[in-house]
């Protein structure tokens, strides 16, 4: 009898729309207090998956993860991401 493939969970990139590993991409998540960047993926909330490059989230915060997450992004979050998103590059 073959071995049984473990089942790894996929996941579409707000900014490329690209399907990936779960892991291999990074989840911000809406939270009561505004939007965060959850690095461990368990954060309660609605949440989206961005790759860690620069390109993808440029077309993320210009309407894509507000889409997601089902809300307007406050001047506050947008500056978060978009700080976030300046200090990514392309290898991470």
């Amino acid at each position: 009898m073959p071995a049984r493939r473990k089942h790894v969970p996929q996941r579409t990139c707000a900014g490329c729309r690209e399907t990936q590993a779960k892991r291999a991409l990074l989840r911000i998540v809406r939270t009561p207090d505004g939007v965060e960047i959850d690095p461990t993926g368990k954060k309660a909330g609605r949440g989206v998956y961005v790759h860690n490059d620069p390109a993808c989230w440029r077309k993320g915060i210009e309407g894509a993860i507000a889409k997601a997450l089902k809300i307007e992004l406050s001047e506050r979050d947008r500056a978060m991401l978009e700080e976030y998103a300046a200090h990514l590059t392309k290898e991470e």
